[in-house]
């Protein structure tokens, strides 16, 4: 786990799992992967195995011995409903997630008909809890059958992550929906975001009353081209009770 990260929509990372496998275009030039990469072949370094993936059972329990409560973004390194992982150890992290039920996850996905099926038989007719945010991330018009499979999930905090934003994604339907964030490619193969795009998914939030997070234009490094759209910077969270009291111990 790590107590601090420059991820500027979360507070700390979780990565029960490391290293996953490219599924769509959002992923030709994944950070995480870029990262990895690097330590390749370094004797008992964590990536030592670069971006395979890697089931990391000793970091199974690492939130609950974390007492202040933050917002964790679980697996930032890998997705945890890759076909690779298997249910008994989604469910371990689950387990611990519902448990440390002082923290916020928030679980990003793009396999996210597996994220509906897992839901579906872990929580039956009810909900994943409230502190437990699913999310899917859309980086374009093909892909927001993504967010159709999100609407349809058993989840009761629903986001969805534009980023990297390649294209438009058109007309939206926020149904259900709690947050959004949008976020230009960062790194030295970074393809341009228009600003036409990011307003769009901005105005359509504005109109649903969804919460609207800019997290970056992004460029060579992810701080580029700032965190302003049209001269400010949008910070919105998802009103929930535990959105709330985190704020209030900030």
């Amino acid at each position: 786990m790590a107590l601090s990260t420059e991820i500027e929509w979360t507070d700390a990372t979780w990565n029960p799992v490391t290293g996953c496998t490219k599924i769509t275009r959002g992923c030709d030039f994944c950070y995480a992967e870029r990262f990895a990469e690097r330590f390749r072949g370094v004797p008992n370094h964590p990536f030592e195995s670069g971006f395979d993936l890697r089931l990391r059972p000793e970091r199974l329990l690492q939130p609950l011995t974390w007492k202040q409560p933050r917002r964790i973004f679980v697996n930032s390194m890998s997705d945890l409903f890759h076909r690779e992982v298997p249910s008994p150890f989604i469910h371990s992290v689950f387990d611990t997630m519902e448990k440390a039920n002082w923290h916020t996850y928030q679980v990003l996905t793009k396999r996210s008909s597996l994220l509906v099926r897992y839901l579906r038989d872990r929580y039956g007719e009810r909900d994943a809890p409230r502190h437990i945010w699913l999310g899917v991330s859309v980086e374009d018009a093909k892909n927001v059958i993504r967010l159709r499979h999100l609407q349809s999930a058993n989840a009761s905090t629903k986001f969805v992550s534009f980023e990297p934003l390649l294209g438009s994604v058109g007309q939206l339907d926020l149904t259900g929906i709690d947050w959004a964030i949008v976020g230009g490619e960062s790194g030295p193969r970074a393809r341009p975001m228009s600003e036409q795009w990011a307003i769009e998914i901005r105005d359509q939030c504005r109109a649903a009353k969804v919460a609207f997070f800019f997290k970056q234009w992004g460029g060579v490094r992810p701080k580029s081209g700032g965190r302003l759209l049209r001269g400010r910077e949008w910070n919105q969270f998802p009103k929930t009770r535990e959105s709330a009291h985190l704020q209030a111990a900030e």
